[in-house]
């Protein structure tokens, strides 16, 4: 697996905060190729980055368009808050803050599961903003109701309890994000291990369970099948969800199907959370003529 060389950045951004107020976030983005602006935005599993979630695809979509990998507030260089009361919104907020830093009026999204929830927030705050959208197991579909997967408890439970170790991260990664635990090498694993344990992330886990007084109407808004919206959005988009997803139920792909109305679902079988690391090369191929279907539009 490589990646090739990218320019890096960190751009310092207003975004909304708690009340409705603005403050300050750094947001690091690395980019490379030239074409159509898209933006790659990764999960929210513990170590999560940028480059590192899409190692295996930037440089087949580097091929025909400039790609655009942000780390997400909280999460590698970036800076490691958000707004807990509404996450996805803070995470919209702040990847509309990017492309208004890097000039640019549109772009695509693609998002895996926490980014493809952000993705999608913002296409519904502001469709105008996003040319096409590829949402990957998102977030937030039907969240709300029913109980969590195994691999989502997994993921909220990280940092609690006993606290992270190596050994919760394995197990994460290999029983709950992939099909085929044999198909991610123990030096990312370690990496993303030595991501998770960063201080400021411990203190301040950027996804977890909500609480205090405003937990039910966090929920709500986690819950993205709630917005009606959702149904009036025309942003032409392609769901792809593993067949053996075992963090977000693969019935979340037709629930979108079958409610947005340019949306179309491609679900791989003997495949896990992870559909762009697990099917690498059609997942970019796909994804590359999906993106340039609408370049003379």
């Amino acid at each position: 697996m490589s990646t090739p060389t990218m320019s890096e950045k960190t751009l310092s951004l207003t975004v909304r905060g708690p009340g409705g107020g603005r403050g300050e976030t750094e947001v690091f983005v690395a980019e490379t190729g030239d074409g159509p602006p898209v933006l790659l935005l990764h999960g929210g599993g513990p170590g999560a980055s940028g480059v590192s979630n899409y190692v295996r695809n930037i440089e087949a979509l580097a091929a025909g368009h400039r790609v655009i990998v942000p780390d997400l507030p909280g999460y590698g260089r970036s800076r490691k808050h958000i707004d807990q009361s509404d996450p996805f919104g803070y995470l919209a907020d702040a990847v509309r803050g990017v492309l208004d830093a890097l000039g640019l009026e549109r772009a695509h999204l693609v998002g895996n599961s926490y980014g493809g929830s952000a993705a999608l927030r913002l296409a519904l705050d502001t469709p105008q903003r996003v040319d096409r959208l590829v949402l990957m197991g998102p977030g937030g579909i039907g969240t709300t109701r029913a109980l969590p997967t195994p691999g989502l408890n997994a993921l909220l439970n990280y940092y609690r309890g006993t606290g992270p170790s190596r050994a919760k991260l394995e197990e994460f990664i290999r029983e709950h994000l992939v099909f085929d635990p044999s198909t991610v090498p123990a030096e990312a694993i370690e990496a993303r291990y030595q991501a998770s344990i960063d201080p400021e992330v411990v203190a301040d886990p950027p996804l977890r369970r909500p609480s205090g007084p405003g937990a039910l109407r966090t929920l709500w808004r986690m819950d993205l099948t709630r917005d009606r919206r959702l149904a009036e959005l025309h942003t032409p988009t392609l769901v792809v969800w593993g067949a053996e997803d075992r963090v977000n139920r693969p019935s979340g792909g037709t629930t979108l199907a079958d409610t947005m109305p340019q949306a179309t679902l491609l679900q791989f079988a003997r495949t896990g959370h992870w559909v762009q690391f697990e099917q690498a090369a059609m997942f970019n191929h796909v994804v590359r003529g999906f993106l340039d279907e609408g370049q003379d539009r």
